[in-house]
């Protein structure tokens, strides 16, 4: 089994949320790139769980080891590893899920596959745990992007019910990136509010919330991607759908397209004032066969409620063969959407620059 993605820039993680510890190896980055650590763990916080009753208590400090790869700030060509130390674990927690799978996690499935012998205390390699390692290699790849000139950004679209305003259609650099300056990663401050109260409300009923995140790139030439198999749609969903609890996704104007007729649907092509071709409208998402059009790149991910949650649920025992009710211990997230943002981020950044590098 390998845990990576990538073409000219493959990307493998590794580790279990209760191991010694995590990490990331990347082939392919260019030599000479320059990564500011400030920067870096800038980014690495904001997936971090933090002093918040939104998110799991588990506190780890989350900083990279660079084993190789990087030296004095830049990338040297030669593949990078980074590792990152777990610390705060408590697997007691998890003794009785070997014998009790819960409800809509990994364990039941990797009890099969791996004959019981997969490591799935605090959800193994299928932790959300694993995406901090991606966050390192995406915050290289998003700094390599800014020196080109290409900027992403997303922010939480909604909680539950609660909903946050989207990004406009061209936007600058400044309102793509304003989200990452917040302490909750929304455009509108009265929608964070709104959110943080469906995640109390879940959470003060043993229960759990899922969310919506829209992203966005701009910057990014016509050109990249290619048609069927190997499209930037396809790329994309590899990556994200690599990111534990990510249940949908939609380009551009997604599933409301099946409502339009093509005249509403289609983009139609312009020349904008620095003479280069553009489109009217973007519900094609910036992608048109598979093949970036020069116009910004949107995308929309549907996050699911996190599935550990406190109230009684239905299960079985593996070795009994009887049903049982389980009630799950522990520390978790009563909603996960929010601390996605950062990692949609990071693998988008790392689907691009991988594009770029093989356009070169």
């Amino acid at each position: 089994m390998a845990s990576a993605f990538g073409e000219r820039i493959r990307i493998s993680v590794f580790g279990e949320s209760h191991g010694g510890g995590i990490g990331v190896v990347v082939d392919g980055l260019p030599a000479g790139a320059a990564v500011s650590e400030e920067e870096l763990l800038q980014f690495l916080a904001r997936r971090k769980p933090g002093d918040s009753p939104f998110s799991t208590p588990r506190k780890e400090t989350d900083l990279p080891t660079f084993l190789s790869g990087l030296v004095n700030g830049r990338t040297t060509g030669t593949p990078l590893c980074a590792t990152i130390a777990n610390a705060d674990t408590c697997s007691g927690d998890y003794g009785a899920l070997r014998d009790l799978p819960r409800p809509s996690h990994a364990d039941y499935t990797a009890f099969v596959k791996w004959h019981g012998q997969a490591d799935m205390r605090g959800g193994g390699h299928f932790s959300g745990r694993l995406t901090a390692p991606l966050c390192v290699a995406g915050g290289i790849a998003l700094q390599i992007l800014k020196q080109r000139g290409i900027h992403i950004g997303a922010h939480l679209q909604s909680v539950g019910n609660a909903q946050d305003l989207p990004f406009p259609m061209y936007p600058s650099a400044e309102i793509l990136l304003a989200p990452s300056k917040k302490a909750f990663p929304v455009c509108d401050d009265a929608a964070a509010e709104a959110m943080q109260q469906e995640i109390l409300a879940a959470a003060k009923e043993q229960d759990s919330v899922g969310g919506t995140i829209e992203c966005m790139a701009i910057g990014l030439p016509a050109g990249l991607g290619d048609p069927m198999f190997d499209g930037m749609e396809n790329r994309i969903a590899k990556a994200v759908f690599g990111i534990p609890a990510i249940k949908g996704l939609e380009f551009g104007s997604g599933f409301a397209c099946a409502s339009m007729r093509g005249s509403v649907c289609n983009d139609p092509f312009c020349i904008n004032t620095d003479g280069r071709i553009m489109t009217e409208t973007n519900h094609s998402g910036g992608i048109q066969g598979g093949i970036t059009n020069g116009m910004p790149l949107r995308f929309r991910v549907a996050i699911k409620p996190t599935p550990s949650i406190g109230c009684p649920q239905k299960t079985v025992s593996l070795s009994k063969g009887t049903e049982e009710t389980l009630v799950i211990q522990g520390r978790h997230d009563p909603c996960i959407a929010h601390r996605a943002v950062p990692v949609i981020e990071a693998v988008t950044a790392l689907v691009l620059l991988d594009c770029l590098c093989e356009a070169e």
